[in-house]
């Protein structure tokens, strides 16, 4: 299925989409009050026309109060008539539109301009006042954008003190003043845009890192707790939720160490109570006269408690009570080899680890007997290799056995209590416990533990660990 444009740019990390929330939310804002900035520009530009405008047409108020008789008022205004300054008597005044803010601010300068220049007000009605570009024509805010000397179009109607109307249309320029549209653009860019978004992402990255650190920690807390269920409880900080979390957290893993050690405590008891009657079987046994049958019943009751045995052993093996320490892989590998080797059996060992491993060392040194056991049981030798790197040491040990013919039981080797009949050596012995042991070990240290079949024969287990030093757990005291 066709992933949408926008679901794949959406972060998939809390911390990414707060980020992009808050940066998109402030250009949508910015964007929406652009407006008023180039409004103010506008405002500005229109300025200095009207002001010139307004100083012309208080100069023709004055000439027309001072003119004798109608006959000259209208030869005077004939004569200041222009191309660019028209003026034509009008018996009475047009009802004026609303106009916007600028508009409206445009025309009490004007007026204001008049006041002072006559030294009495006089009532004028502003009907339009806009810039126009270059060309001769009227783009509204745009005119900043395509035109260096925009200048403003007027038109107003104004009552003479003798009661008579005159209607002005005139274009007024910026007495010489250039504006660039490009710098124009390129400041506003800048200094609105650039600054403010930069800053609102520089403070966002810090911010909102900040506020999902918390929740980091939890994530964390939750991925360490499937390791070492016994890790120390998750520190209750933060804002009131994530409080609320981590107290739950703590609850949850306070429940499951509850459960766990009930668990190992009826498993001990459980064990405890059947070694008496198998040992009142074991007595009753040895009394039998048929001997054929006694040695059937010793074998019976061998497989029982051996099973008995290793199930506490499974218990014990995959509970994490210890803290992680650096272990040296390089000497517990020796040592494993070593005694295998007193025992009579083959064991190599190739490369070496780098540096220390940190993880649970009593567990760790289970997985590995359990897996050199297991090779050694079913393939009479093993051989050990080790790749280190950066962040991955691989323990890779092969066996010279039949190995495993299908390749489906791969898996399934590593279920309680399930053995193979045929493909691997059955009267060998084993629980069908060690690899289970041995793959619950890996998880608990965030590594994996996978098998397959060597490529003549044998069979090849593979330990994966991470070099996952977790420097805050290596003081820790669990359990």
């Amino acid at each position: 299925m066709k992933v949408p444009v926008w679901l794949r740019l959406w972060p998939n990390t809390l911390y990414g989409r707060l980020v992009l929330i808050l940066v998109v939310g402030m250009f949508a804002g910015q964007l929406f009050t652009s407006t008023i900035w180039f409004e103010t520009h506008d405002n500005r530009t229109l300025e200095i026309p009207a002001r010139l405008f307004a100083s012309r047409l208080a100069d023709t108020v004055r000439l027309l109060q001072h003119a004798p008789d109608d006959a000259s008022r209208r030869t005077i205004a004939s004569e200041l008539a222009d191309q660019r300054y028209r003026l034509q008597w009008i018996d009475a005044p047009t009802a004026a539109p609303a106009g916007s803010l600028a508009q409206r601010t445009v025309g009490d300068l004007i007026a204001g301009v008049i006041r002072r220049r006559l030294g009495e007000p006089v009532e004028i009605r502003l009907l339009d006042a806009q810039l126009r570009d270059e060309a001769g024509h009227h783009h509204g805010i745009l005119s900043l954008f395509n035109s260096r000397m925009p200048s403003g179009d007027f038109h107003l109607q104004l009552m003479l003190p003798q009661g008579e109307w005159l209607d002005v249309q005139a274009n007024e320029g910026q007495a010489g003043m250039l504006t660039e549209p490009g710098p124009l653009v390129l400041d506003y860019l800048l200094r609105i845009y650039l600054v403010r978004l930069t800053a609102v992402l520089l403070l966002a990255l810090v911010a909102v890192r900040f506020a999902v650190k918390p929740l980091k920690d939890l994530a964390k807390a939750a991925d360490a707790l499937g390791r070492n269920i016994y890790r120390p409880p998750l520190p209750v900080t933060g804002p009131l939720e994530v409080r609320t979390a981590a107290q739950s957290f703590n609850s949850m893993q306070e429940q499951l160490t509850r459960s766990l050690a009930e668990r190992t405590r009826f498993l001990t008891a459980v064990s405890h109570d059947l070694r008496s009657p198998l040992t009142r079987l074991r007595l009753r046994m040895e009394m039998l006269p048929d001997s054929e049958a006694r040695d059937r019943l010793r074998g019976d009751l061998d497989e029982m408690e051996a099973m008995v045995g290793a199930t506490l052993d499974a218990v014990q093996g995959v509970e994490i009570t210890e803290p992680r320490h650096p272990i040296d892989i390089n000497s517990m590998l020796e040592g494993l080899a070593e005694d295998a080797r007193e025992a009579g059996h083959a064991v190599s060992v190739e490369g070496e680890a780098d540096r220390p491993l940190s993880g649970y060392p009593r567990n760790l040194k289970r997985c590995l007997q359990n897996l050199l056991d297991n090779a050694i049981r079913y393939g009479g030798s093993a051989h050990v290799s080790v790749h280190d790197g950066r962040a991955m040491l691989r323990i890779v040990i092969r066996d010279q056995g039949p190995g495993i013919a299908d390749d489906a039981l791969l898996e399934r080797v590593f279920e309680p209590y399930f053995r193979i009949a045929g493909s691997r050596n059955g009267a060998s012995g084993g629980t069908g416990l060690g690899l289970t042991i041995a793959r619950s070990v890996a998880a608990a240290h965030g590594g994996t533990l996978t098998l397959r079949n060597g490529a003549v024969k044998g069979l090849e287990a593979t330990l994966a660990l991470p070099r996952d030093e977790h420097p805050a757990e290596l003081s820790w005291r669990m359990g």
